[in-house]
């Protein structure tokens, strides 16, 4: 039955040399064997495994079956059998140069039946990865500048967001309440607090005349209650509460649409249709459906109108510096209590010592005794600057997400969409894909500067492409700027997509923003090596190949080039 079916066997891959896409590596196994080895109780099958670092590790991809059901008589030759299957691995950069084999196996249809098994037949060697030419300009994130100072006054600010049509305070992640309560259980002598909430323009929100006055009385009765039953310090009578509701106000639209990532033309439309079309409130906001952007305002405006803010007016005892770094050695090593300085000298002492595993421990006292957004920001770039300088990947990738989760508290601690960037990146570089590309869409509804959402919009759209949502990166790239990064990826989509003439248009676009850029030029070639045109292969290889000469080790090792290896061109250009 093995010798039967194998005489008449083609098998076919698709693609014919494996392509990642997005984190995994998709294809297609077709093959056609002769109807007559088909025998009652046995099965002929394909298994399929993915062989690689020098055979010594394997991925078991799975079985194509000739089975009942899984077969169909071939249109073209009816005496043969036709049976197709999609397969998938993980793509992992340790994974390429592999093998992709098939196994020929008869086995009997039963528990503990017999198997005879052929030899291993290769179907694919290697990887493409030119879905992975992404560019990505990591952003530099520094320590925080600490300074001691004696002056320890001040105004807290903590914002709140509620969900749509509720008054309820959320508490769970995503919100300040925790960040709330140790600052009232610090006890911290209090002299005001003001609280302001709003509404958004939707329905859910709009439809309750009272809904912003809840919202506020919420947040006021949780900080009273608060403060009853964990302050020693401060007492409700002695505090001067101030509260505002903001109802139906255009005015907090109209600055968060002014801060936000749509392009100025379409800011203006949205501040003439809410200033100078005639209607009510909920008439101008059903307006607002029909802009073609209207999804903007919905997913990133709209929730952050659904907010409430409590500010705090507080008083602490001056310090005067002496003796910080002592201390804080001492406090450390808890040899003394953590009293002993400040939050900020503490943290300042960090900045006294070059030894980051010191800087570390510091800032995990400071994050242990006070938990100021300060402390976890900083604790989250040593840990960065730990990563940078480990060998292994599981202990640097470990560094990655425990930074991860530090900026994730600082930022919850002190919600701007710097701080929410920074979270996403760490978890872009810790490989962590939905966990950042959450983040980047956080960082973007807060809003912030054009600059800011520029570059959050940019390193969206290159983890949108590395993940394989190339529409989802093209909308991103919209509302960001024009520059080199976003211009090479844009070309990569079109790449992808097999526009072979857009992308190397875009990709001579990014060679006028930074010329002598050898990456551009070694993209144009993989694009001409696509398109079968020879001559633009050779002229941009060798120059990819001039401006550094690691693009000759890299094209040799490319697929994207395997019809020309061997060729008279491809070794001169190698030279």
């Amino acid at each position: 039955m093995l010798k039967v079916a194998q005489e008449g066997q083609q098998i076919s891959v698709q693609p014919a040399v494996l392509e990642s896409n997005g984190e995994n590596v998709l294809f297609d196994v077709a093959a056609s064997v002769p109807a007559k080895h088909l025998r009652k109780g046995r099965a002929y099958s394909l298994n399929l495994t993915y062989r690689y670092d020098n055979g010594l590790r394997e991925d078991t991809l799975g079985r194509l079956n000739f089975v009942l059901g899984e077969y169909v008589y071939d249109e073209a030759r009816k005496d043969q059998l036709l049976a197709k299957k999609q397969f998938s691995f993980p793509y992992a950069p340790r994974k390429n140069p592999g093998v992709l084999v098939a196994r020929p196996e008869v086995r009997e249809l039963k528990p503990n039946g017999k198997r005879l098994k052929a030899p291993e037949i290769t179907l694919a060697r290697g990887i493409v990865t030119t879905a992975r030419l992404v560019v990505r300009e990591d952003t530099a994130i520094s320590l925080l500048p600490e300074t001691a100072s004696n002056i320890m006054s001040g105004t807290r600010v903590l914002p709140f967001f509620f969900d749509q049509g509720q008054a309820a305070i959320r508490n769970y992640l995503g919100t300040n309440v925790a960040a709330l309560e140790d600052f009232i259980d610090a006890n911290q002598r209090t002299e005001k607090v003001m609280i302001v909430a709003g509404h958004s323009p939707d329905s859910l929100d709009a439809h309750d005349p009272r809904l912003a006055e809840k919202r506020v009385k919420a947040l006021e009765k949780y900080y009273k209650d608060r403060v009853d039953t964990y302050s020693y310090l401060n007492k409700v009578g002695r505090i001067d509460f101030e509260t505002r509701a903001y109802r139906q106000r255009w005015d907090l639209l109209l600055s968060k649409v002014q801060t936000s990532a749509l392009k100025p033309e379409q800011q203006d439309s949205i501040v003439q249709l809410i200033n100078d079309t005639p209607g009510t409130y909920a008439q101008k906001e059903k307006s607002l459906h029909r802009l073609s952007y209207f999804d903007y305002l919905q997913d990133y405006i709209y929730p952050v109108l659904r907010f409430g803010t409590v500010a705090v007016k507080y008083t602490a005892p001056k310090r005067y510096d002496s003796e910080i770094y002592l201390l804080s050695k001492k406090i450390v090593d808890k040899e003394m209590e953590a009293d002993a300085l400040t939050p900020e000298e503490l943290r300042y002492s960090a900045t006294l010592t070059p030894l980051l595993a010191e800087k570390q421990r510091i800032y995990e006292t400071a994050i242990a005794t006070t938990g100021r957004w300060e402390a976890y920001h900083n604790l989250a770039v040593v840990l960065l600057q730990r990563s940078e300088k480990e060998v292994s990947e599981k202990v640097r990738r470990a560094y990655l997400r425990r930074a991860a989760t530090n900026f994730t508290l600082a930022a919850h601690r002190n919600p701007t969409a710097e701080m929410f960037y920074r979270v996403a990146t760490a978890f872009h570089r810790a490989g962590d894909q939905l966990e950042a590309l959450q983040n980047y869409d956080y960082a973007i509804k807060l809003g912030g500067s054009r600059a800011t959402l520029d570059k959050i919009f940019a390193d969206k759209a290159a983890l949108e492409i590395e993940v394989g949502q190339l529409g989802d990166a093209i909308n991103s790239l919209n509302y960001s700027s024009k520059s080199y990064q976003n211009t090479m990826n844009r070309a990569v989509i079109y790449l992808l997509k097999q526009n072979y003439e857009g992308a190397a248009g875009i990709y001579r676009e990014a060679l006028t923003i930074r010329p002598n850029d050898p990456l551009a030029y070694y993209c144009l070639a993989v694009t001409a090596a696509r398109a079968k045109q020879e001559g633009e292969v050779a002229q941009n290889l060798r120059r990819a190949i001039q401006l550094d000469r690691s693009f000759a080790n890299r094209a040799v090792e490319d697929l994207e080039f395997r019809e020309y290896a061997g060729t008279k061109m491809f070794i001169e250009v190698l030279r």
